[in-house]
């Protein structure tokens, strides 16, 4: 009888101590757009400004350091990250900062989703060239 109840007990606390981290395997998805501004070489003329065409985007999800997935836009500047589970995360591009030649920093954006089948739509990210 004791060791049925230990094995019940050992059963129930794995099903409530066991909760889906941030990352794939879930219904919702982050999409967005990249714009991108170029400017000449000292950042003082605005030569053009588009959406990215075959940008790199990442994503980090809840507190690992580096991103999980890498995708790249597509003819109108659109990324979708799909089949996420819900939790917090952070989708980034790189940008060439002005003055800084060969630097590159990550432009962010913070979201959390919060419904299993969310589809989060997030504000252009803005990177400069």
């Amino acid at each position: 009888m004791i060791r049925v109840s230990f094995v019940i007990s050992v059963i129930c606390l794995m099903f409530f101590s066991c909760e889906d981290q941030p990352g794939e395997g879930g219904r919702a998805s982050i999409q967005g757009k990249i714009y991108v501004k170029d400017f000449n070489g000292n950042c003082t003329v605005l030569l053009d400004s588009f959406y990215g065409i075959d940008e790199e985007v990442y994503i980090i999800a809840g507190d690992d350091p580096s991103h999980f997935e890498r995708v790249r836009t597509g003819p109108d500047g659109t990324f979708w990250f799909p089949y996420l589970r819900k939790g917090k995360y952070e989708v980034y591009a790189l940008s060439e900062p002005c003055n800084v030649a060969g630097e590159l920093e990550a432009v962010s954006v913070s979201v959390e989703i919060k419904d299993r089948k969310e589809e989060v739509i997030l504000d252009d990210i803005i990177v400069l060239r």
